[in-house]
């Protein structure tokens, strides 16, 4: 009998499957754009938001507690120049790549928001359920972002005027999920709420009695009217004590109704019954509110997936710089944060954009990743950021947080591709990489965290507890494998990338691996290109690091392995400060 196919739902588009082979680089401080707290975690990144998203991953895989994007719409203009099925392949070949590099940065109890439109909605949908898994979805969220008003009503007799967008939620892992409901002002007044609960003074619910509440406002000379302030303030004051009826299913129900002049209480002392209903009261609808004024406790509904309460008429001079048709709403922006994190959490943005993310993260105290490969990164993101830290942004939801000020952030671009070509075509290390940048690139490749040790010169980064990586551009000879060897701790293991070793190094001792560089690296990635990916270090800043006329001067400027192992041993009796203080 023929083996049944396993089949599957998907969506499916040119290009699909050929994801490039992203070359994992380093990030280099350039502190000339840095600004606040030196010791702050934030990290505005310039640069293509693929290739930073694939050095970011090493590091960060499992740590960010909240995404939030917002990518390009597929409007039409970025693909004037194809056809439908090819710019509709573009853009889900550009998300979906992305979007996995994403879930992996998550943590586990993590969420992503994804702001879009109705032209690929539907699309993001499916290829989210593909990524993230189908049980993973939370919500598509609908935003009223505009009115039907204005210009765009000059076609109201070719189509229905668009007011909304959308947001779609997935969480890393279903089952870990933990939102923080939000609510929302209700202001008119609920006519159901027409009774006082009046407990005489007493603990004891024998001597409670219930009363119309129209008796009781009367008798303190105060209106039945919802908009007057003395209304407002005796229900908010006494909100315990107002209620209304609610219909029951339970024993107390013909319990209540054979007693109609007793109060009854549950086992639990949480709930009340009278006459066969259960009582329900007006302080249940009131919660802590994040309005525009701050958190307050008022009369509320919960939020659900219908978000028409954003304010978007302030949103043009909002964060004190100008992107048209480019900004959401800081408060929009709170929103998701606020219903996904904590104080502390790190929140992420991939599409940087003006910098809201950014901005909004800094005011609610969470920490922050952002990326941005326009030169927004500098015109836009810092000026706007410098403007929240000095405090000298005080719109959005400046107010609403009691902002004073404070936070920073570190400006990182990419390093260079490692390798480039000669006049000849071969691949070569590019000149550009000094001692220090080779190694940490090394490591990176290599899947080890680049951390110097202190004392010992190959032990440049690590994997596991005993397992270490060494890289240097000298040629490798027996007597200094000897050297290394006799450092060495019982257990540990070491690779060595070097451009050339004396043949009898190689398989001399089991515990240390000797690879060739360029050679080791060539076929892995795709080395020179810049228009799409980083494990983060904080290296020194680019004016540390003067590109050098050829690779010869590289090699020339540093000491030989031998020399290397000999400082080492000085080191260690304190002659000398070591090679990377």
């Amino acid at each position: 009998m023929a083996k049944k196919t396993l089949q599957k739902l998907e969506l499916t588009w040119i290009g699909k499957g050929e994801e490039p082979k992203l070359e994992p680089r380093i990030l280099i401080e350039n502190p000339e754009y840095s600004y606040g707290d030196p010791n702050s975690p934030n990290m505005l990144i310039h640069g293509d938001n693929l290739l930073a998203l694939k050095a970011l991953e090493q590091d960060y895989a499992g740590k960010v507690k909240c995404i939030y994007i917002d990518p390009p719409y597929n409007t039409g203009s970025a693909f004037e120049h194809y056809d439908d099925n090819l710019e509709h392949s573009i853009w889900l070949n550009l998300m979906s790549i992305r979007l996995k590099v994403l879930r992996s940065l998550l943590k586990n109890d993590g969420l992503i928001w994804i702001s879009i439109d109705d032209k690929e909605v539907h699309y993001l949908k499916i290829l989210c359920d593909e990524i993230f898994g189908r049980d993973s979805y939370v919500s598509t969220v609908c935003v009223k972002m505009s009115t039907a008003s204005g210009v765009k009503t000059s076609h109201r007799d070719k189509t229905i005027i668009k007011e909304k967008e959308f947001i779609l939620c997935y969480s890393k892992n279903s089952s870990q999920i933990k939102l923080n409901p939000q609510y929302i002002p209700k202001l008119e007044w609920d006519n159901e709420f027409q009774y006082f609960l009046d407990k005489n003074n007493s603990d004891d619910v024998e001597n409670w009695s219930v009363k119309r509440l129209k008796d009781i406002l009367k008798l303190k000379n105060i209106p039945f009217d919802p908009s007057n302030s003395k209304f407002k303030d005796f229900v908010t004051l006494n909100a315990s004590s107002i209620w209304r009826r609610a219909f029951i299913r339970n024993e107390y129900k013909e319990l209540s109704q054979n007693n109609p002049d007793k109060i009854f209480v549950d086992t639990k002392g949480s709930n009340y019954y009278y006459r066969g209903r259960q009582m329900y009261f007006f302080s249940d609808r009131i919660h802590n509110c994040f309005t525009e004024d701050g958190y307050k406790d008022l009369p509320s509904f919960l939020l659900g997936d219908f978000w028409s309460d954003i304010n978007t008429g302030k949103l043009f001079n909002e964060g004190g710089i100008n992107f048209r048709n480019g900004k959401k709403p800081e408060f929009l922006v709170a929103r998701i944060i606020e219903m996904s994190t904590v104080e502390g959490d790190l929140v992420f943005d991939s599409f940087l954009g003006s910098g809201t993310t950014a901005a909004v993260a800094t005011k609610m105290k969470r920490n922050w990743i952002g990326i941005e490969l326009g030169e927004h990164s500098k015109t836009l993101c810092i000026p706007r950021l410098k403007g929240v830290i000095n405090n000298s942004d005080q719109g959005g939801i400046s107010k609403a947080v009691n902002w004073q000020g404070g936070g920073g952030f570190k400006f990182y671009t990419l390093a260079p591709s490692l390798l480039k070509k000669d006049k000849f075509g071969n691949e070569i290390i590019n000149p550009s990489y000094n001692a220090d940048m080779l190694a940490a690139a090394m490591a990176k490749q290599e899947g080890f965290k680049y951390q110097p040790h202190e004392s010992t010169y190959y032990k440049q980064g690590q994997s596991a507890e005993q397992d270490f990586i060494f890289t240097t551009t000298q040629f490798l000879t027996v007597e200094a494998l000897d050297s290394i060897q006799d450092e060495m701790q019982p257990g540990e293991t070491l690779l060595i990338c070097c451009k050339s070793f004396q043949k009898e190094c190689k398989g001399k001792f089991g515990n240390i691996t000797i690879k060739k560089i360029p050679l080791m690296l060539l076929g892995r990635c795709e080395y020179g290109k810049e228009d799409y990916s980083l494990n983060i270090i904080n290296m020194p800043s680019e004016a540390e690091f003067p590109e050098l006329e050829n690779e010869q001067d590289f090699v020339d400027d540093k000491m030989s392995v031998q020399e290397l192992a000999e400082k080492s041993k000085k080191q260690e009796k304190n002659e000398q400060p070591g090679l990377f203080d």
